[in-house]
């Protein structure tokens, strides 16, 4: 596929070799994403599935509740690890190096789901959790490192064919992955997926010659001294939750509860721990300041977001096995098939919407920051009453259209194309200088605090089959967006001259 869209012209001295244009490392980086993408949804569409099946029929027949906080829980320490992903790529490996490892990290981490054990399949979801977080925040980093100027007006293209690359390989992921694992057996469904990330550790390794030499640098490497200081904290670390571990694991207590619920809080405390020490760092001025007040506001809107839009690999999942019908126009299709509807209306909107808005701002009518942000998050609340319109037709127990669900995710994925491209805007925008690439990783934690709450409503014990689930949080994230667009004006002044 590389080979047949890149234009070589090494006949030609000085004159670049490329891909559609591009810097022919982006060929490279592409098909790592795209199938490292096809790997982590694929994974992701028969999770929730496999933990909630009957033991007899191969799954490990854990309630919907456990099964959702699982999820949930594995869905945040993705992001939550973004983090320290980013400061393995600028201080311990370089971006080159540190997507190598968690590429290889990921991949076994599948195979390990592969094998039809209990341990094995934890200690792989814990593999594949890590591996995501330390190569998501450097693989974005390395395509911006393909284009040496940063004016170079082919950056943003750039960006947006590695942005389809993403979505092709979310596409494509369910439908195969998903029919696999559901319809043959769920442990090949997972080896598949680890096929993909060797596939796509294939093409990057392939590829290294024509990666900018950038991406191999350490840009601010540990001092001996700063190491051996991380080195000592985490092995105390580890020692206490080994210490801690191995005396619930004697004293016959243990359950996954005992995991859960200390990365649920984790995962609600770590985000807000990170902001705050942001806003009191005394380095920043007052502008700075000023403006990470007003980004609370939008972190928080943006996990009320990110926790309902995640829940499309959980709740609506579930509720495509339990309550929706699995066939249309004669067609009978497995309910993995579901979560390739996002990535499809991504790829077919995305488009649009860049369109659209440079056609209103041509005519001085391209709404404000604000109240894209504030639209996307009704958006994603009205996906919610809709799903309870969908909760109550199915109340008497027959199965619902897929109509439903086709029409929620379109809704959803409206909402996403208007909130989550500006989320990073407003990221960068009202970032302080000092922390101009860690305010991004701020972004992914919002991801993070959404799916732990989710994950702390399912270990109280709330109940995700009921009209109520979907209306609560639906009311709660346009109540959200209509006191954004209200209230524009008093935030705006925080954002100190930001719009």
């Amino acid at each position: 596929m590389a080979s047949s869209l890149t234009k070589d012209s090494a006949s030609t001295p000085g004159v670049e070799k490329t891909f559609l244009g591009h810097p022919r490392g982006l060929a490279n980086l592409f098909m790592t994403e795209m199938w490292e993408r096809y790997s982590y949804y694929g994974m992701r569409a028969l999770l929730v599935l496999y933990l909630s099946a009957a033991v007899a029929d191969g799954g490990l027949g854990f309630d919907a509740g456990t099964a959702i906080a699982i999820y949930s829980v594995y869905n945040a320490m993705v992001y939550l690890l973004a983090l320290p992903g980013g400061w393995f790529g600028d201080r311990v490996w370089g971006a080159r190096k540190t997507v190598a490892v968690s590429g290889t990290i990921i991949m076994i981490g599948h195979f390990l789901l592969a094998l039809p054990t209990v341990v094995s399949f934890f200690i792989g979801l814990a593999f594949i959790a890590a591996g995501s977080g330390l190569l998501k925040a450097n693989i974005s980093t390395m395509v911006g490192h393909l284009y040496r100027d940063k004016n170079d007006p082919r950056r943003d293209g750039g960006f947006t064919i590695f942005y389809m690359g993403i979505n092709l390989g979310a596409f494509v992921a369910p439908l195969t992955i998903g029919w696999v694992g559901q319809k043959v057996n769920w442990h090949y469904g997972f080896a598949m997926a680890g096929v993909g990330m060797a596939i796509g550790l294939a093409f990057y390794f392939l590829g290294f010659r024509n990666l900018a030499p950038e991406s191999s640098h350490v840009p601010a490497p540990l001092s001996d001294a700063d190491r051996a200081g991380v080195i000592r904290k985490a092995l105390i670390w580890l020692a206490v939750a080994g210490v801690a571990y191995t005396l619930v694991g004697l004293s016959g207590q243990f359950t996954i509860d005992w995991v859960l619920w200390p990365l649920t809080v984790l995962g609600l405390v770590l985000p807000a721990y990170y902001i705050i020490r942001i806003k009191r760092d005394p380095d920043l001025t007052a502008v700075e300041r000023s403006r990470v007040s007003a980004y609370v506001w939008f972190f928080v809107a943006a996990a009320a977001f990110w926790g309902i839009y995640d829940q499309t690999g959980s709740t609506l999942t579930l509720f495509a096995k339990d309550n929706t019908a699995s066939s249309m126009l004669g067609f009978a299709f497995p309910e993995s098939w579901f979560q390739s509807l996002n990535p499809l209306y991504v790829m077919a909107l995305a488009p649009v919407f860049a369109w659209l808005w440079v056609a209103l701002s041509r005519r001085s009518k391209e709404p404000s920051t604000l109240s894209k942000f504030a639209f996307g998050l009704v958006m994603i609340g009205a996906s919610f009453f809709v799903m309870m319109l969908a909760q109550t037709a199915s109340a008497s127990g027959v199965k619902v259209t897929p109509l439903w669900l086709c029409a929620v995710y379109l809704i959803q994925t409206v909402g996403e194309l208007t909130l989550s491209p500006v989320g990073l805007s407003l990221t960068t925008k009202l970032a302080p200088a000092k922390y101009a690439s860690q305010m991004m990783g701020v972004w992914f934690l919002a991801v993070t605090a959404g799916s732990s709450v989710i994950a702390l409503l399912q270990l109280v014990g709330a109940p995700t089959d009921t009209e109520w689930w979907f209306a609560s949080q639906g009311a709660i994230a346009m109540l959200g967006g209509f006191a954004i667009f209200m209230y524009r004006r008093k935030v705006q002044p925080l954002m100190g001259g930001v719009h």
